[in-house]
């Protein structure tokens, strides 16, 4: 079991949706000392009045790989060092691939799973010696199966899950302490995914998402997925055959139409 009590924790992506709700949660939990980082001033801005005076912040673009870094080795000279890491900063780009520019697929690679690997390996040294440590990885449900319209999002998605269990593993081969949770949701109604649609499986709320994540942390789940019906998916890829698993998951869910009115924060 994640004691949350007294520890520190460091969220990326952490001044807005489901980042800013686990911060709250986190702190009402008695954690010690929360880290925030966020890209955007304006969000930083408005999570500083809802997490203050618990929470300190940082504007860090975490595809500037060095600046992370640096920003990453500071952290323990000022305060206790990271118990509990939430890689949460994510990005979509809600087009078909053959739109997509060479920015955009560099981009979401990179925020969404190259800079998660990065900033983990940096603390991960620290959480091995104190022998504690969790270190939690928000990926998707678009992991676990291909959708038109989110081709790169869900590349980097499936990059997550497969690096994220990988470390599991090795983490518990050497009995370093360090837990590693690989949370997968549906669509959360946070605003990253305005316009989908969902005429089957429902949009997650945020703030029970944001409660399902840190009990999981807490009770050091090693998968998330959510909603339940999302545990099905690998059992029933892996039966179907391809063509019947897309008239399944395509047709009748509507999951490959569900990006057709995609808009994403206007902001």
């Amino acid at each position: 079991m994640t004691d949350i009590s007294g520890r520190t924790a460091l969220i990326t992506g952490g001044a807005s949706g489901i980042g800013l709700l686990m911060g709250e949660i986190l702190l009402q939990k008695g954690l010690e000392r929360l880290i925030v980082w966020d890209v955007s001033d304006q969000n930083i801005a408005v999570a500083a009045e809802r997490l203050s005076p618990g929470a300190e912040f940082h504007r860090i673009d975490v595809t500037d790989t060095a600046a992370m870094l640096d920003v990453a080795g500071q952290i323990g000279e000022a305060g206790p060092p990271v118990d509990i890491l939430i890689n949460n900063a994510g990005i979509v780009v809600g087009r078909p691939f053959a739109t997509h520019n060479h920015e955009d697929i560099d981009r979401t690679m990179q925020v969404n799973a190259t800079a998660l690997m990065h900033l983990t390996r940096a603390l991960l040294p620290g959480m091995m010696t104190r022998g504690q440590g969790h270190v939690v990885n928000i990926a998707s449900a678009a992991a676990l199966l291909s959708n038109p319209g989110m081709s790169v999002y869900c590349a980097s998605k499936w990059a997550v899950v497969g690096w994220s269990d990988s470390l599991r593993l090795e983490m518990e081969a050497a009995k370093t302490g360090v837990r590693v949770t690989t949370v997968l949701p549906y669509y959360i109604d946070t605003g990253m995914f305005d316009g989908v649609k969902s005429p089957v499986i429902p949009i997650l709320k945020p703030k029970p998402t944001a409660n399902r994540i840190v009990r999981a942390i807490e009770r050091d789940r090693i998968f998330l997925r959510m909603p339940a019906i999302v545990n099905l998916l690998p059992l029933v890829r892996g039966i179907l055959p391809a063509r019947v698993f897309d008239i399944v998951v395509g047709r009748i869910f509507g999951i490959y139409e569900s990006m057709t009115d995609f808009t994403g924060r206007q902001t």
